[in-house]
């Protein structure tokens, strides 16, 4: 289906642009991981998933009109090629609400965690674009429409309308509009995400080329939906028990399998670089010497390491460049 058409039937009839409009959203790690769609053009899903928000780290992005015939774009303050496929991207997502006639706009977008490393800076790229549309043109949407919405940008920037443990449900609507994020009620204070970065270097086959080659061509996706169904049920269960163990060993290797499933693609899709594979030899030597520690990894040679707040001080004794991140509280 047309992405214009969905959108437009949600949108009221007349649009009068503020002076300005800004937005944050948060990044978000997939515990139970998205890889696969059931519909490329509007992102859906081949099945749900499940994820934690990371706070204050993540995309603010500005949004300011004005007279000029060609849109501009800043990424981190610097001026981004209007040619290039980061600045066409958000242009083209833009247009999707933007009114016939309205004016150009200024779209400045600033990213604190690293771009296109893994760490899902468009899910909080175009979750925060997203927001600040909705505020720029007043259209006064429910947060689960831009949710829907913001998916067709970047499917994971359907979890990162929320904070917390959000579910991204898969939906069975031709349209889409039932596949969106919804956040769950429960907390966990004393749960840590360790950001451990190999690179801050853009991946070199990016994640919707990456689905598509795995889909295509690997024979072991096959057995992925049932994998994922069944995680995201040991997931709520774990998260609604407090059960870190479960919570833990249940992401890893929902992680793993899903790179799995890359690596038996053709040709072979492997984002690891030996610094990821050292820090998993690191991470499982630990735990068996009694650390409670575990670990997830996106699309990306990045590691996230899962923790509690008693294990923090041996943690980043062990990774003392360990970014810790506290997504229910202040670190």
């Amino acid at each position: 289906m047309d992405k214009r058409a969905i959108i437009q039937g949600y949108l009221p009839q007349h649009i009068e642009p503020q002076e300005t409009a800004r937005a944050f959203a948060p990044s978000n790690i997939a515990l139970c991981k998205y890889w696969g769609k059931r519909d490329a053009n509007l992102n859906l899903p081949i099945n749900p998933s499940l994820s934690v928000g990371l706070g204050k780290l993540g995309t603010e992005t500005r949004l300011s009109p004005f007279d000029d015939p060609q849109d501009r774009v800043s990424l981190n303050g610097e001026a981004v090629d209007p040619s290039s496929a980061f600045a066409l991207k958000l242009i083209a997502f833009l247009d999707l609400f933007r009114p016939a006639g309205s004016p150009r706009l200024a779209i400045d977008t600033h990213n604190n965690i690293p771009t296109a490393a893994g760490l899902a800076s468009s899910a909080s790229g175009f979750a925060a674009l997203m927001k600040a549309i909705n505020e720029l043109y007043r259209l006064n949407l429910p947060v689960e429409v831009l949710s829907a919405f913001a998916r067709m940008g970047s499917g994971s920037a359907s979890r990162s309308l929320y904070d917390g443990f959000v579910e991204w449900r898969m939906g069975v609507r031709e349209d889409g509009m039932d596949s969106h994020g919804v956040p769950l009620e429960a907390t966990w204070p004393e749960l840590r995400v360790g950001l451990l970065t190999v690179t801050e270097a853009e991946k070199p086959v990016g994640s919707r080329a990456g689905m598509a080659r795995t889909v295509k061509s690997a024979h072991l996706y096959q057995s992925w939906p049932l994998q994922a169904a069944t995680d995201l049920e040991q997931l709520h269960q774990a998260i609604a028990e407090r059960d870190f163990e479960r919570l833990g060993s249940t992401a890893e290797q929902n992680a793993l399998s899903m790179h799995a499933t890359m690596i038996a693609s053709w040709p072979p899709l492997l984002y690891w670089q030996p610094e990821s594979v050292a820090a998993m030899h690191r991470i499982w030597r630990l735990r068996e010497e009694g650390l409670a520690l575990y670990f997830t990894m996106d699309a990306g040679p990045n590691i996230k390491l899962l923790f509690e707040a008693d294990s923090q001080a041996a943690v980043c004794q062990a990774f003392p460049e360990l970014q810790v991140v506290t997504p229910f509280g202040s670190a």
